[in-house]
């Protein structure tokens, strides 16, 4: 059984400008438009995934509760996000302490397939944000991921890429894997008014199982 299907990749099509708020002081709202990498952003809302094909929705799975790379500096705790009501993806808040946030229709980290944190290189004109210093991560770099039940979901790097949010690959980050893998997405780029121009990719494989 595929544990993120085609239809579920559906729902995430848009996730290439999911973070235009990171360079925003005063965003609108805690999410960012939808985009995929193929349509604009005026045209296109990604569909409310249905539970069969959302596996972060069940209940009874234990959900990320903390993120550390030592690394990087990061030891933040993790929160729940989803789609709005109006089909957008969610990010965190760009909050002065914000925090990683985990996209709970994708797997569970530990789970086979591309589990997907979010965060904020900044959160203001002055204010640094939580995933600040992914960009200093290099090969071998370690991940771990604490979840609600107390055990733990361990990773390594295996590389870094910085895309332009209208190129966006979609099924690299959030396509069908046959093991737990984990991808850390933040801002990068050039900061514009409008927030950045590209996306920082973090991509681990599991080291550890929970």
């Amino acid at each position: 059984m595929r544990l993120f299907s085609r239809r579920a990749l559906c729902c995430v099509l848009g996730l290439g400008a999911l973070l235009t708020a990171c360079g925003q002081s005063t965003p609108a709202a805690p999410h960012a438009a939808a985009r995929p990498s193929h349509t604009s952003q005026a045209s296109h809302r990604s569909p409310t995934p249905h539970a069969s094909h959302a596996p972060g929705s069940p209940s009874g799975r234990h959900a990320p509760a903390r993120l550390l790379i030592p690394g990087a500096g990061v030891d933040t705790p993790v929160m729940s996000l989803g789609l709005a009501a109006d089909g957008t993806v969610q990010v965190p808040p760009a909050l002065a302490h914000d925090v990683a946030g985990w996209y709970r229709y994708g797997p569970t980290p530990g789970e086979k397939g591309p589990a997907v944190l979010l965060g904020h290189v900044t959160t203001g004109p002055h204010r640094d944000g939580v995933f600040r210093r992914l960009g200093t991560l290099r090969r071998g770099a370690r991940i771990v991921v604490r979840l609600e039940n107390g055990s733990s979901a361990q990773f390594v790097v295996d590389r870094l890429r910085t895309v332009d949010k209208d190129e966006f690959p979609t099924e690299e980050v959030y396509g069908d894997v046959p093991d737990a893998q984990l991808r850390l997405i933040t801002c990068a780029g050039d900061r514009t008014s409008a927030g950045y121009d590209a996306n920082l990719i973090v991509f681990a494989h599991l080291a550890g199982a929970p």
